[in-house]
Order: C-alpha cells, then sequence, then structure tokens
C-alpha cells in the first residue's frame, strides 16, 4: 500500500477526483436511461384524442367512436373523439400535424383516399410522407343509389337523364373520394360533360347519405356497407365490385352499363383507420409500437370482433406495411385520373 506521505498527497487527491467523476457520470448516465425507458413505459399519461377529418355519423367517425369505448383497457388511458371536418378533410389533417408528435392525438378517419387526393387535387401543403399508418380496418366498397322516390329504375336511365336534362339531376358527393371519382368516369365513358350533373359537395359521407335519404338530392356514389342504415330511403342501381354484394339488390357497375356499351375501373372506397404524423413514429418509436399493439389487441378481442360485427363496422388487422402499400397504391389510381377531377 502507497504510504500517506506529503509528496504522494497530490496524487492521491487527484485519483479521488477522478474516481468521484466517474462514480457521477455513471449515476447520471444511469439515471438518464431509467428516466427515458420509464417515460417510455408510462405514456400515455393522459386522454388520447382520436382526430377524425370529418364530420359526425360518417362511417370513419361511426369506427372511430365504436373504437375508442375499448381502446383505454389496452391503453390505460380514456380516449376522446374530436371532430375536425372541412375542407375536404385538410382541417383534420392540418390539426393533427401541428399537434406535438407525442402520440396524444392520432387520426382515426378514413385514411384512403382522402388523405391522398387532398394531396393530389386538393392542393394540401403536406405530403404523404408526412404521416405514418398504423392499420387501414375497414376498406368499403361504394354503392351508386337513388332516392327512393326518384322515377330512375337503372343505371343507364340515370345517365340518360343526366345528358338529357342538364343540371336537373342533383348528386351528393364527397370532394376527393372513391364516389367522386366514379361519378366523374361514368360522366366520361357516356360522353355527358361534368357540368351537366349539379354536383353538391360534402365534407363526409354521413352528411351525403342525409342528402340522398332525406330527397335533397337524386343520388349518390357512397361506401356500401356504410349505407345499411339509409337503406329504407334509397334503391341501389348498381354496387361499384366485380361481383354482387350481398344484402343489396343491385348488379356489379359494369354489368349495369352493359346495355349501353361502356365500361369504367372499379375504384376501391375509403379506407377507414388510424394515422399519427410521421415525426411521432420516429421521434418515439416505443411508443408507436406500443399503439400499434394496442390496436392489435383491441381489434383482436372476441367481444370487439362481436361488437363491430353487430354494428356493421369492418374490424380487419393489416397491420402498418400493408395499410401504407394500399394508401399509396390508391394514391397512384387518383394521381391518374387526376385531370378528370380537376375539371
Amino acid at each position: 500500500m502507497a504510504l500517506r506521505t506529503r509528496e504522494n498527497r497530490p496524487r492521491l487527491r487527484a485519483a479521488v477526483r477522478a474516481l468521484t467523476g466517474w462514480a457521477l457520470a455513471g449515476t447520471l448516465l444511469l439515471t438518464g436511461v431509467t428516466a427515458g425507458v420509464a417515460a417510455a413505459d408510462d405514456w400515455p399519461t393522459g386522454p388520447i384524442r382520436f382526430v377524425v377529418f370529418s364530420g359526425v355519423g360518417g362511417s370513419a367517425d361511426r369506427t372511430a367512436r365504436a373504437m375508442s369505448t375499448f381502446f383505454p383497457e389496452a391503453l390505460g388511458q380514456p380516449v376522446v373523439v374530436i371532430n375536425k371536418k372541412g375542407a375536404n378533410n385538410q382541417l383534420g389533417a392540418n390539426y393533427l400535424l401541428a399537434q406535438p408528435p407525442d402520440g396524444n392525438h392520432v387520426g382515426f378517419t378514413a385514411i384512403s383516399p382522402y388523405i391522398a387526393t387532398s394531396i393530389i387535387v386538393g392542393g394540401a401543403k403536406y405530403t404523404l410522407d408526412d404521416f405514418a399508418f398504423v392499420n387501414g380496418q375497414w376498406t368499403d366498397w361504394d354503392i351508386i343509389a337513388v332516392n327512393k322516390d326518384t322515377p330512375y329504375q337503372s343505371l343507364p336511365e340515370l345517365l340518360e337523364a343526366i345528358k338529357a336534362n342538364p343540371k336537373k339531376v342533383r348528386a351528393s358527393l364527397v370532394f376527393g373520394s372513391s364516389g367522386h371519382l366514379t361519378t366523374l368516369l361514368l360522366l366520361e365513358a357516356h360522353g355527358i360533360p361534368a357540368e351537366n350533373l349539379n354536383m353538391v359537395n360534402y365534407d363526409g359521407g354521413g352528411a351525403a347519405r342525409a342528402a340522398v335519404a332525406g330527397g335533397q338530392v337524386d343520388f349518390t356514389i357512397i361506401a356500401g356497407e356504410g349505407s345499411v342504415g339509409i337503406k329504407d330511403f334509397i334503391r341501389p342501381l348498381a354496387v361499384v365490385r366485380k361481383d354482387r354484394a350481398e344484402g343489396w339488390d343491385a348488379p356489379p357497375v359494369n354489368e349495369a352499363l352493359s346495355p349501353m356499351g361502356i365500361k369504367v375501373p372499379i375504384i376501391l372506397g375509403s379506407m377507414r383507420g388510424m394515422v399519427v404524423p410521421a415525426k411521432f413514429k420516429a421521434q418515439h418509436p416505443d411508443r408507436y409500437q406500443k399503439l400499434v399493439d394496442a390496436y392489435r389487441t383491441t381489434l383482436e378481442s372476441k367481444d370487439v370482433q362481436k361488437f363491430l360485427g353487430r354494428s356493421g363496422i369492418g374490424a380487419d388487422w393489416i397491420g402498418p406495411e400493408e395499410t401504407e402499400e394500399r394508401v399509396r397504391e390508391m394514391a397512384a389510381i387518383f394521381a391518374k385520373y387526376k385531370d378528370v377531377m380537376k375539371e
């Protein structure tokens, strides 16, 4: 052992200071790591807000509200649904992106095609890369339906009326929707100027359905599974599918058009589900994964599946990767027909 002589005292003091510094640094590092883990594990510490980009009563809103009753069990915090409708879904999307990217605000809405079409034809300043997708829970197909009190008994009859009577036939549409694009493609296929149709634009499917059910407009092209609630007030003329749809007495759209010798592309309907800011996923990958796991656990519950089935709400788990793939596939389709939608 070294003797504590006058000569070696300075060296001893230096050694002690070094050891103390290393110990303090190690303690701070360990404390920081532990605090970081605790922060990740403790999230969420308050209510989660599901931001719906459209109004109350539409299929996206119904899906968000249904899931909001089950998510608290998986996340340990209440869920609040808030509707931010307007500007063809841009108000809701911009509101979500403006919130701190901490996971306390998530989008639960019709993530496709509306985010893409708000960019492609709506002039939105954000891009698809500003979003990270969690799950596309419910992908619907569209139905072409008229108010039951209108005289139109077939799709050709409706199209002929639009051609022969400019501005007389009214349609409820959600701008940037698959129904909007299908409407324009039908007019184009039959050589009808778009201005012949009196198109009334709505911010969400609930209002568009109410308009046709109440007779404010003559027809709509909108999500079929989401239209069960107005079934007694409408007459289906066709479904935008390759085959018939169970529960609806209507032919596939191109079968309905066959007497006219025309066809239109089959455009998939809305996909409702969850989206978050890309910054949230990048800055808090642990929280993002916790949200993904909570969604999957919730959706795969037998009780949740039964509830959604009884409510006529889709209950698919396809996960983040497939959801984003589908969103981008639909974006490519709408980009292909962007000139039609801008007319």
